[in-house]
This record gives C-alpha cells, sequence and structure tokens, in this order.
C-alpha cells in the first residue's frame, strides 16, 4: 500500500495522458460527488463528453462548480489530463483564489498501457499519436509540478503502483478543532521575560528552571495549557529567555504558538537573508549573538516551523497574530499567513512611519472567537466577539492574557519602559478608559448594520442562510416597533411544514404523507402530538428576579417573558408576570430548576416552546373581523336563499343544481363558524388561558434539542402535575413505528379520533428530535391538520370537490426549505445564547428567522 498524503481541505488536480486510469482512480479514492471529470462537464454543455469543441465551455461551467464546492469547505478533484501548463495554472490560481492547497497527483503510466486501453475504448476514435503527444507533455513539465504551485506532488508510474495507491485525508496543521482546551491566551511579549514568568505564575502556572536557574518549562497543575499569539522576541530586554522558556513549554505540551511578524522577520535574518535590522531586531541579534550555535539553530526552526493561525474548540476558537477574518478560518494559503501576520494594509503610512491598518475586527460577524495582538491598545477590549491582547508591555504597558473558555482577562505591568513607542502609548498608571477608543464597541448594544442589506448567518446545522435585503427591512420595523425587548428574546419557532398533498379522497391531508416523507428520510420511528388550539408561544422564565437582573438585564418586576412566534407579547407585563409565576411555582416543585442546568445541576433560567390557548388571546381580531363576519354573512343570507329556491323549486322551476349548491354552501357555512367558535373562549387575568408546554429549548449552560420528544413531554408532564392552578396542561402522544403496519394504523386512527372530536389535528416529529436524514437535517415537524380546521383556513367551501381538486395542486418545497432555514436558524440562536456570545450575536441569529417569515409563502400552508 501506498499512502498518498491529500489536505482534508484541498483541490487535487489529476493529471495523466487519457488511458492512465484517472477516471477510475478518482472513482476508488473519493467520493461520487468529489471529482469533477471534464468529461461529464462536457456532456453536460453539449450531450457529448467526447466533444472536444464544447471544452471551452465545460471548463469554465467546472470552474464554477469546482469555486463553490471550495468556498463550502469541500475537499474537490478535477479529473482531466491536464497535461499542460496553462490548464493547470488556471486550477492553482483557483486554488489560491479560494485559499486552498493545490495538490497534484500523476499517473505517469507507460504509453503502451494507455494506448491499449483507449483502443479497447469503443465510444473513443483517436489515434496512439494523442496519447504520445499528452505523455510528451507531461514529462517535459513533471520537474516543474511544485515552481507551478503545487504544495504535495505525487506521482504514480505503474499500473501496480496506482492499484496500490491510499489516499489519507489529513487535517491542516491549523485545523486543531478537537483541542478543547482550556487555554490562556498571551499577548505580545517582546522579550519581556520577567513579566512574562509573573503573569504565567498569576495564571497558577508552576516554572521549570535548568541548572544555571533559567525557566525553560512552565506546567499547570490542573492541566490548562498557555497559548502565545506571537511576538515573543524583539525590543525587550530578554528575546533569548522568553524564547527558551515557551520552547521548553511547546515541547512539553504546556503550550501552543502561533508566530508574529517579528519571529518571521527574525526567521530570515537567521538565513542569512537581506532585513533591515530595525522595530527591535537589532536588539533580539544581538542577544542571540550570546547563545550557542545550536540554540540559534533552535530558534530558526521553532519560529520557522510555527502555523500561522489555529482553529480550536470545534471551530469556537481562532488564534492569529494580526487576527484573521472569517472566511479565512482554517484556509491555507499566502494571503491566509500575510494576513494572520500583518493584517490588513491599506499600503500607506501615517505619520510615524507605521503602516495604516484596516479595523478587520469592527466588521467581524463571525461565529468564533478571534484572539490576537499585534496593534498595541492600552485595554483589552472586546470588538464583536473578537480581541487584542498586545497592551504594550515592552512600550510600559500591561503583559495580558485571556483565560479561555472563561472570557477572563489577566494581566501584569511592566517593570519599566523597555522600548520607546514609535508613537504615543499610555504608560502604565494612565487611565485605560480614556484610551479606549469611541468607537469601540459594546458587545451588548445592537447595531442596525448587523442586521441590514443582505445577509448570511452562518448555522452549524445547515451551513449559511441567506436573508434578502427587502426581507430584512421589513423585519426590522416589525422588530423595533412591536418585538419584546433583545434581551429576552432568544428564540423565534420555525415555521412548520404541512406533510404532502393527499392524492385522493376528500382530504387535503393525512397522516400517511407525514409518515412516507419520514419513512423516506430513514426515520424509523416518529411521536404524534396533539395540535392545541391555540397560539406558539415561547416561554422565558427566570428563577428569580436577581437571575433576570444580571443574566438578562431585565429590570425590577420583570422576570422573562411570554411571546408569539414573532417576537410580540402576548400580555402586558403584569398578565405576563402572573404566567411566568405559574410555570416558576410548577418547576420548583417539580424539582426541574435543580435538574435542567449544567451536567444535570441547577439553573437560573429556563426557556420553553409552548402553546398558550385560546387562540382568541392573540387573533381576536382577526376572529372578529374576518372569520366571524364571513360566517355570519353566510349564515345570514344563505338559508333565506335556500328557502328562495325552495319556494321557486314548489313552482316548478329548474333550480335544483342551483338548490344543492346553495344548501351545500349553507351547511359548508355552518361548519365553519363550528371550527373556528372551538378556539374561542373568554378569558379573565388567567382566568380561562392554558399553556402546554411541549419542549424545553435552553436553560443556563444547555440546549436539549438532542433529547428524545418524550423526555421533553416527559418534563411538561411532570410541570402540569405539580401546578394546582390548572392553568398548565399536557399535551397527548402517541410513538408510531413506522416499519409496523398496525402501528401505522394505530397513528392514523389516533389523528382520525382527534379531529372528529373537533380537534385540530397532530404534529408528527421524529422521535430523537435533532435527526440528520439521507439528504441532510429533517424536518424538525409536520403538521397534519384535521378536515374541519381546513376549513377556517382555506374557506368555507373548500371541501367542495373542485376546490379540492384546484387544492392539491399546492406547491409545498418552498414552505419545507424556508421550515428547514428557520429551524437552523433557531438552533444557532440557542446555541449562542446559551455559550455567553454577545446580544447581537443572538439577535443576529433570532432577527434572520423574522426576516424570513417575509417571504413569499402561501401563508395558508
Amino acid at each position: 500500500m501506498t499512502a498518498l498524503a491529500v489536505p482534508a481541505l484541498s483541490l487535487v488536480v489529476l493529471v495523466g495522458a487519457s488511458g492512465s486510469g484517472k477516471s477510475t482512480f478518482a472513482a476508488r479514492a473519493f467520493g461520487p460527488f468529489e471529482t469533477l471529470s471534464s468529461d461529464f462537464f462536457r456532456g453536460l454543455v453539449s450531450n457529448d463528453p467526447n466533444d472536444q469543441g464544447a471544452t471551452t465551455a465545460a471548463f469554465e461551467a467546472l470552474h464554477h462548480v469546482a469555486g463553490a464546492r471550495l468556498d463550502a469547505g469541500l475537499l474537490t478533484v478535477v479529473d482531466a489530463t491536464n497535461v499542460q501548463a496553462t490548464a493547470r495554472r488556471s486550477l492553482v490560481e483557483l486554488a489560491r483564489a479560494h485559499d486552498v492547497l493545490p495538490v497534484a497527483i500523476v499517473l505517469d503510466l507507460p504509453e503502451d498501457v494507455c494506448v491499449a486501453r483507449n483502443a479497447a475504448r469503443t465510444d473513443r476514435d483517436f489515434g496512439a499519436h494523442v496519447v504520445t503527444r499528452q505523455r510528451d507533455q507531461l514529462r517535459r513539465s513533471l520537474r516543474g509540478l511544485a515552481r507551478e504551485g503545487f504544495r504535495t506532488v505525487h506521482v504514480l508510474r505503474s499500473v501496480e503502483e496506482v492499484d496500490a495507491a491510499v489516499v489519507e485525508r489529513q487535517p491542516l496543521r491549523s485545523d486543531l478543532r478537537h483541542d478543547h482546551g482550556p487555554f490562556d491566551v498571551v499577548g505580545d511579549v517582546h522579550g519581556c521575560r520577567s513579566e512574562l514568568e509573573s503573569l504565567l505564575g498569576r495564571l497558577g502556572y508552576v516554572l521549570v528552571r535548568d541548572d544555571a536557574g533559567r525557566p525553560v518549562d512552565a506546567a499547570h497543575p490542573e492541566g490548562r495549557r498557555a497559548l502565545f499569539v506571537g511576538d515573543l522576541v524583539d525590543r525587550g530586554p530578554d528575546s533569548p529567555g522568553v524564547l527558551r522558556l515557551v520552547m521548553g513549554m511547546v515541547a512539553a505540551g504546556h503550550a501552543l504558538a502561533v508566530p508574529g511578524n517579528h519571529e518571521h522577520k527574525l526567521v530570515r535574518a537567521l538565513d542569512g537573508r537581506q532585513v533591515q535590522a530595525a522595530h527591535g531586531l537589532e536588539v533580539t541579534l544581538e542577544q542571540l549573538a550570546g547563545e550557542s550555535a545550536e540554540f540559534r539553530r533552535e530558534v530558526r526552526d521553532f519560529c520557522d516551523g510555527l502555523v500561522a493561525h489555529l482553529v480550536l474548540d470545534d471551530g469556537r476558537l481562532v488564534v492569529a497574530h494580526a487576527g484573521l477574518k472569517e472566511e479565512y478560518h482554517g484556509r491555507a494559503s499566502g494571503r491566509v499567513r500575510s494576513f494572520a501576520l500583518y493584517g490588513d494594509t491599506t499600503g500607506e503610512r501615517d505619520e510615524y512611519g507605521l503602516p495604516v491598518r484596516l479595523a478587520w475586527q469592527d466588521d467581524y460577524r463571525g461565529r468564533a472567537t478571534v484572539l490576537y495582538g499585534h496593534t498595541p491598545t492600552p485595554v483589552p477590549t472586546w470588538v464583536n466577539n473578537t480581541m487584542c491582547l498586545d497592551t504594550g508591555c515592552v512600550f510600559g504597558g500591561h503583559l495580558t492574557a485571556l483565560r479561555y473558555p472563561e472570557r477572563e482577562v489577566v494581566q501584569v505591568p511592566a517593570e519599566q519602559v523597555w522600548f520607546a513607542s514609535p508613537k504615543p502609548f499610555p504608560v502604565a498608571g494612565t487611565d485605560p478608559a480614556a484610551a479606549v477608543g469611541a468607537d469601540r464597541r459594546d458587545p451588548d448594544v445592537l447595531d442596525v448594520s448587523d442586521v441590514l442589506g443582505r445577509r448570511a448567518v452562518e448555522t452549524r446545522l445547515l451551513g449559511r442562510v441567506t436573508v434578502a435585503e427587502e426581507n430584512a427591512a421589513g423585519a426590522l420595523e416589525v422588530m423595533s416597533r412591536f418585538a419584546v425587548d433583545p434581551r429576552r428574546l432568544l428564540y423565534l419557532p420555525p415555521t412548520m411544514s404541512p406533510c404532502a398533498t393527499a392524492p385522493d379522497g376528500d382530504l387535503l391531508e393525512h397522516p400517511a404523507e407525514a409518515f412516507e416523507a419520514y419513512r423516506s428520510d430513514g426515520v424509523d420511528r416518529v411521536v404524534c402530538e396533539e395540535k392545541h388550539m391555540g397560539s406558539r408561544a415561547v416561554v422565558l422564565v427566570c428563577r428569580d428576579g436577581a437571575t433576570a437582573a444580571a443574566r438578562f438585564g431585565l429590570p425590577d418586576g420583570v422576570t422573562g417573558a411570554v411571546h408569539t412566534r414573532t417576537g410580540r407579547p402576548f400580555f402586558d407585563d403584569a398578565r405576563a408576570e402572573a404566567l411566568l409565576a405559574v410555570v416558576r411555582d410548577a418547576a420548583g416543585s417539580a424539582g426541574v430548576w435543580d435538574t435542567l442546568g449544567p451536567d444535570g445541576g441547577p439553573t437560573g433560567w429556563l426557556l420553553l416552546d409552548a402553546e398558550l390557548m385560546p387562540w382568541s388571546l392573540k387573533a381576536s381580531e382577526l376572529l372578529r373581523q374576518q372569520y366571524a363576519s364571513v360566517g355570519a354573512a353566510a349564515r345570514t343570507s344563505l338559508p333565506a336563499a335556500v328557502a328562495t329556491l325552495h319556494a321557486a323549486a314548489g313552482r316548478g322551476l329548474d333550480v335544483g343544481d342551483l338548490l344543492a349548491r346553495t344548501e351545500s354552501r349553507s351547511r359548508n357555512a355552518d361548519a365553519f363558524a363550528d371550527a373556528y367558535r372551538r378556539y374561542v373562549w373568554p378569558t379573565d387575568g388567567l382566568d380561562g388561558v392554558r399553556l402546554a408546554p411541549f419542549q424545553v429549548l435552553a436553560s443556563e449552560g444547555r440546549t436539549f434539542e438532542t433529547h428524545d420528544h418524550l423526555w421533553h413531554l416527559d418534563v411538561a408532564d411532570r410541570l402540569a402535575a405539580a401546578d394546582p392552578t390548572g392553568v398548565l396542561r399536557t399535551t397527548a402522544r402517541l410513538v408510531v413505528d413506522l416499519a409496523d403496519e398496525a402501528s401505522v394504523a394505530a397513528g392514523v386512527a389516533w389523528w382520525t379520533d382527534l379531529t372528529a372530536a373537533g380537534g385540530e389535528g397532530m404534529v408528527v416529529k421524529p422521535l430523537a428530535n435533532l435527526v440528520r436524514g439521507r439528504r441532510g437535517p429533517v424536518q424538525p415537524g409536520i403538521k397534519v391538520r384535521g378536515r374541519e380546521y381546513l376549513r377556517i383556513i382555506y374557506g368555507p367551501d373548500y371541501t367542495e370537490p373542485h376546490h379540492l381538486q384546484r387544492l392539491r395542486q399546492r406547491s409545498l418545497g418552498r414552505k419545507r426549505g424556508l421550515a428547514l432555514r428557520e429551524y437552523a436558524l433557531g438552533l444557532e440562536g440557542l446555541a449562542r445564547a446559551v455559550e455567553g456570545e454577545p446580544l447581537w450575536r443572538v439577535h443576529e441569529a433570532v432577527f434572520a428567522v423574522l426576516a424570513l417569515e417575509s417571504e413569499p409563502v402561501d401563508p395558508r400552508l
């Protein structure tokens, strides 16, 4: 077996003459969607995979698809001859444009093998001279592939070598997502060894010294590790001492490090290259001159071997010396490395002769926390989930570390001004608050620029979800005028997909269609939940006022929120607090407060998904002005019309068909009025109000989408059982095994009984809750509404055969896609909230759900 190392995110270019076996090798070594074949794209644009005249159009399409895949972070393989330098050059440029590494796998098989294989193919008629020309082109360029820009080149020279080759996907050196820390991220040290020792001591590390008393390692008794953001050297009094300590910590596994621009320059100087010995480099070179040649070699190799940025903790933490914008996270190219080392500059210099740097962090909207240094700042300040940890220790400021994931800043002051700053810098003792720029952002202050315009919100479940500019504008008005305080708005429920339309009969929706949808997605067990005759409600309830104030910044007397699926409050504050008190007391009596926090411990708040009844609490105006008026008009006019037609028939007039239609319409009007009246009953305070929780969304430090629905319903049952007021109620449910015909029949019968008794219908959900099916995440729920409830939605006469036939043509694709996107955004908002991300990050996901509600989708679905 021959292992071919390939970066997990790369553009793999197969190179070889026709007949060398590239397609066969690709089919064996890579996934079916990873390989883009030039033959396939020729067929795509011309219906003939051998049409050489279609080559230009085919490669334009191939490059477009390859770019889209690389943008999505997917390994991509190009299967073409690629024996010409011009063809390879365009692919290397494509890889660089998307900041991935280009890899060449060359199949340099003997000419007779390629000729024989081509001769055996009935779909090709070109002669052996074509293979000869292609192999000549290949052999002339073999030695120059690395110079062309290919980071890795693998050459296979025989059939046996090709058969024995196995592709091994290797993560990029920057990919440490498996490493969860905890870390102590240390800012620019710049040769300040004594301050570094003090900072490590304050962080709890125990120094290890050699026989000469020099620190050579530091370990934390709790297993924490230091993570250095670069610029260990230059300007300060003891760069060799800093290097000796950090190199020892890294070698012992007690630290990680990324390089700074000063390490990058030091390597070039130690290699004997022409560099300007300025900005403190001259100090380091003078200090290193007093060290052994072996130590200088170790320093050179250590600094040269550092990776420009690191992605850690499942992608939640990124560390780079000068920071890194989101599209560069986990990527590899010259411009990514340059950004990580030097930041984004205009190419101009300021009045102090320093590069003018662009404030990339002001526009950062990524999920990962980015920690960096490079540009000294008097006070470490959070800006859009990023923080600069260079606080100018060498200039007389502080040496700073951030404990991660705790997000706690730890500092020690500089012992003196070791190096004059090239531009004014507040020294120790200066009021740091006075030096914080007015444009620094408070992470809990919302900015309209976070939501306006066309936006793409990154979600863990579904990747990027795009929000159109016009949808954002509409949502902004609703959110700003009607929604509850954003601090209380952690989640908006997704719209729910209806089941596929029943193909025949007098029903538009039927459980069989929902069951089949989940079965086709590989779901074997579902839970059917009673669909209450109310409105979707999200309930945020805090255990006490102190938690509400500390965790959500709520004023005295406000302990949560009860809001609609568009973020509007259901009640005034007094009535909402009365309902929250019912939920809070029930949670206490049921022992819920003490078990739903981190690691099964206590929590100070809960977020519940629920149904609030009656529907008339929210929709009284809709019921009065639309449904009641339609029902009243129909029930007033149609009986009179029926009586008139009966009289006409008695006089011998031929009105039989008209009479039958009118009598049917009159019966339909009565059924329509009966249907909507079920959703109306009087309330006074909490008298008559019913709340049916059916899902625990989140608590302090936890979300619950991976708990199965029976677990959620059990919590709801416990709350209802512990409520002496009768406000809380349970949700009827039935588990259905989709592989068992009897179980499926029982599910259908259960729905039939619910709807025959006047119920709205049921919601079918994967029992396991969050499920990824064969085509990605499956619908979190599919509603199956009853015949009479749909009369409210589609109108009194919708059950007439000609109307049913028309309604069977309804299109559900857009609604289903919308439901999944909103579901992904909802889960993303919850995850950000429990992870303690800034308010604007949580609000970004919540706002996007509301914005998607403006998409043009049939509201009756």
